[in-house]
C-alpha cells in the first residue's frame, strides 16, 4: 500500500511539474528566462527590462538513446546561486566577478529517460546546456540533432556572416570563418551559401534591444556548431556539413555518458555596452590543464604579410628580427615555407640570432592531413601525434616559444579533437598556439592556458590580395568589437602603415584608411600576441610619433569599457593596461563623425591625442579634458582618434 501511495504521489508531482513554467531571473532582476513544457515539448523565452528578446524558442535533443524533443515532463528543478571570481590575463579584462542564478531542470521523456537542462542567468548574460545520463547498460550516445532555437521578434535585423561551403576557396581550405558580414539585414534574409551562419551572431530587436548569440566550452568531446537559416525568424543550432574535413568523420558528435553539451550563450542589453564588455564565454568554463610555464604576451614583427612568400629567406628574416629589436618587440613570427627556403639546420642558427637580439620566435605550420590542398610547409607535422611530439621536442630544444598552425578542415568533432590535441601537446613542450584558417575560439583562452588566439575573421592578408577589402576595411573593422572579437581573441595581423601594400610601398593595393585608424586597431583588436604588419621602411617614412606609439602599445588589458558606436559605422572604446588608459575610435563612414562622449577615466587629465586633421593627415598633440570628463570627438572619414593617459 505504501508503495502504491508513493507512486501516486510521484505521478502527482510529475503532473504538477508538467504544467509549471520555470522562471530564472538575473541577480538584478532585469533579465528573465521562462522555461515551459507545452504539449510535451520544451521551449523557452527571454525578456530584458520587459522587452521581448526571444519569443517561444524550442529546446531538446534527438539522440541515439532516446528522443528528447517530445513527450517531455518536468520532474525536478534545483536552484542555486553561482558566485565566483577569477583572474584571466588573456581576455578583455583581468579580474572577473561572475554572479548568476542557476536552475537545473530535469526532464523525462516517454521512455522515462532523463534530460537535464542547466540555465545560468547573470546580469545581461544567459548560458545553458544539456546533460545526458547512462541508462541501464547504455553508456554512450550520438547526438543526432539539437533542436535548440532562437526565435526573434519580426522587427529584428541581423549582423551575420555566412557558413562557407566545405572544400571551397583557395586550395579547398574553407570553411575558415573568413566571410563578409551583412549589416542590418532583414530577419528572414537567406545567407550567401544557404548553409546558415557561423558564430557569433548579432541581432538588433527593433530599436529596443540587442542580442549576441554564440557558444562556448567546446572541446574534443563535441563538435563546433553554427546557426541554421532563418525559419520565420527562428535560427536553430546546426551541426557541421557532412563534407567538411573532406567528408571524413561524422557530422554528429558522439558522447560517453554522463556528459554535457557545450554552453549556448546569449548576451542582451538595451545598448551595445553589455555586448562589447561581456565575459560570458569564459565565465562558465574552467581551465582543463595547468600551464607548464608562464606564457608571455607581446608584439611581433612579421615579414610575410607585406613582403609575402619571397620574404621567407634567411636574410629577410634577419631584417625583421632586427626590426623587432628596434621596436622593442618580444617576438618575430616566421611564416610558411621556412622549412624549404631556410631549412632546419639554418633555422637553428636563425633562432639563435633572434635570441641574441632578445627576440623570441613563433613558427608557422600547416595543420594538413587529408582535408585540403594547401601546399605550404612544414606539412604533416601537426596532424599526427607521433610526428607532432617529435617536432615539438625539436622546437623546445631550439627555444621556440609558439606556433601558428594553419588550414584546418571544419568543425567536426574529430577536427575539434585535433585543435585540442595540438594545444595539449604544445603545453607539454612550453609552446603557445595561434590558429589560422580555423574555427572560432569558444572559451579557449580560459580552457587552454597556452592558447593565444585564432584568426577566424576576414583578416589583414585580404587587404593585400584584393582592393575590394581595402575599400571596405573600415566597415569590417567597425564590426569586429561588437561581434567576432567580443567572444574571443582575434589574430588579425594588422596596423599596416604602408600606404601601398607591397614590399617597397610603391605598388599593389591602396590603403584607404588613415594612419591613425591603423594605430587605433592595435588597441581596438584584442589578442595577447599581436603580429603587426610594420615594415622596416615605416621607421623613417611615417611620423616618429606613430612609431613611438607602436613601440609602447600593450597587448594585455585589465579593463575594457564601451563608449559609443554602431556596428558597421563607428566604434569608440577604452581599454586599461595597469594604470594607463587608451581610448580609441574609428569611423567607417565617408563623412566626418562628431560625437559627444563621457570619459570619466580621463576627467581633468591632460592626454596624448593622436588624430587626423581635415585632410586626414596624422597629428599629435596634448589635450586637456574637462573635470566633468565630457568631451567632443571628431573622427575623419575612414579615420581614427586615440587618447592615452
Amino acid at each position: 500500500m505504501k508503495k502504491v501511495l508513493f507512486i501516486v504521489a510521484m505521478l502527482l508531482q510529475i503532473s504538477s511539474f508538467a504544467q509549471e513554467n520555470v522562471s530564472i531571473l538575473s541577480p538584478d532582476k532585469q533579465l528573465k528566462v521562462s522555461l515551459a513544457i507545452t504539449d510535451g515539448k520544451a521551449n523557452y523565452s527571454v525578456t530584458y527590462q520587459g522587452i521581448t528578446v526571444l519569443e517561444n524558442s524550442p529546446l531538446g535533443l534527438s539522440t541515439s538513446i532516446g528522443d528528447f524533443s517530445k513527450s517531455l515532463t518536468l520532474v525536478k528543478k534545483e536552484e542555486k546561486q553561482i558566485d565566483k571570481t577569477y583572474q584571466q590575463s588573456r581576455i578583455k579584462k583581468s579580474s572577473i566577478h561572475y554572479l548568476a542564478n542557476q536552475v537545473v531542470c530535469t526532464l523525462s521523456n516517454a521512455d522515462k529517460k532523463l534530460l537535464e537542462i542547466t540555465f545560468q542567468v547573470s546580469n545581461n548574460d544567459i548560458a545553458f546546456r544539456y546533460g545526458l545520463f547512462p541508462f541501464k547498460e547504455t553508456a554512450n550516445c550520438i547526438i543526432e540533432k539539437e533542436l535548440t532555437g532562437f526565435s526573434f521578434p519580426s522587427n529584428t535585423t541581423t549582423f551575420l556572416t555566412p557558413q562557407a561551403p566545405a572544400g571551397s576557396g583557395w586550395m579547398r581550405t574553407k570553411p575558415s570563418y573568413e566571410e563578409e558580414y551583412e549589416a542590418d539585414a532583414p530577419l528572414n534574409h537567406n545567407s550567401k551559401y544557404h548553409l546558415g551562419y557561423t558564430f557569433p551572431a548579432l541581432f538588433h530587436i527593433g530599436k529596443e534591444a540587442w542580442a549576441l548569440v554564440s557558444e562556448t566550452g567546446v572541446t574534443g568531446a563535441y563538435c563546433g556548431s553554427k546557426l541554421s537559416e532563418s525559419n520565420n525568424g527562428t535560427f536553430s543550432i546546426s551541426f557541421p556539413e557532412k563534407d567538411e574535413n573532406n567528408g571524413h568523420g561524422s557530422a554528429e558528435p558522439a558522447m560517453a555518458l554522463p556528459a554535457t553539451t557545450p554552453w549556448r550563450t546569449i548576451t542582451v542589453g538595451t545598448s551595445l555596452k553589455p555586448i562589447v564588455e561581456t565575459t560570458i564565454p569564459f565565465d562558465v568554463v574552467e581551465p582543463l590543464y595547468a600551464p607548464s610555464q608562464v606564457y608571455k604576451a607581446g608584439r611581433a614583427t612579421w615579414s610575410w604579410i607585406m613582403w609575402q612568400d619571397e620574404s621567407m629567406n634567411y636574410d629577410d628574416q634577419i631584417t625583421f628580427i632586427d626590426l623587432a629589436q628596434k621596436l622593442g618587440y618580444e617576438y618575430i613570427l616566421m611564416d610558411a615555407l621556412w622549412d624549404k627556403n631556410v631549412g632546419y639546420e639554418r633555422m637553428e642558427a636563425l633562432i639563435k640570432y633572434a635570441h641574441s637580439k632578445k627576440v623570441d620566435v613563433f613558427l608557422w605550420y600547416n595543420s594538413n592531413g587529408a582535408w585540403n590542398n594547401a601546399p605550404q610547409g612544414p606539412k604533416n607535422c601537426m596532424n599526427n601525434a607521433i610526428a607532432r611530439k617529435k617536432e615539438m621536442k625539436w622546437l623546445k630544444a631550439q627555444g621556440v616559444k609558439g606556433l601558428k598552425v594553419d588550414f584546418f578542415g571544419g568543425d567536426k568533432q574529430e577536427t575539434i579533437q585535433l585543435y585540442e590535441d595540438i594545444l595539449s601537446d604544445a603545453n607539454e613542450y612550453g609552446l603557445m598556439i595561434i590558429f589560422h584558417g580555423c574555427t572560432l575560439p569558444r572559451g579557449w583562452e580560459r580552457m587552454y592556458p597556452n592558447y593565444v588566439s585564432s584568426e577566424a575573421v576576414l583578416a589583414s592578408e585580404n587587404l593585400i590580395f584584393n582592393q575590394h577589402f581595402d575599400d571596405n576595411e573600415a566597415f569590417n573593422a567597425s564590426l569586429h568589437p561588437f561581434i567576432r572579437n567580443t567572444v574571443g581573441s582575434m589574430d588579425f595581423g594588422g596596423t599596416l602603415l604602408n600606404k601601398r601594400l607591397n614590399k617597397n610601398n610603391n605598388g599593389g593595393r591602396t590603403r584607404k584608411t588613415t594612419d591613425i585608424f591603423q594605430l587605433a586597431t592595435a588597441v581596438l583588436f584584442q589578442t595577447t600576441v599581436q603580429n603587426f604588419a610594420l615594415t622596416p621602411n615605416n621607421l623613417t617614412d611615417v611620423p616618429s610619433f606613430e612609431i613611438d606609439f607602436m613601440k609602447k602599445v600593450p597587448t594585455t588589458w585589465d579593463e575594457t569599457v564601451f563608449i559609443d558606436g554602431y556596428p558597421g559605422k563607428y566604434c569608440v572604446l577604452a581599454r586599461r593596461h595597469g594604470s594607463e588608459w587608451y581610448l580609441v575610435g574609428i569611423n567607417a563612414e565617408k563623412t566626418a563623425l562628431k560625437i559627444n562622449v563621457k570619459l570619466p577615466m580621463f576627467a581633468g587629465k591632460t592626454v596624448a591625442e593622436y588624430s587626423d586633421d581635415e585632410k586626414r593627415n596624422p597629428t599629435f598633440k596634448s589635450t586637456k579634458v574637462a573635470n566633468s570628463g565630457e568631451a567632443s570627438l571628431t573622427i575623419q572619414p575612414e579615420g581614427g582618434v586615440i587618447w592615452v593617459k
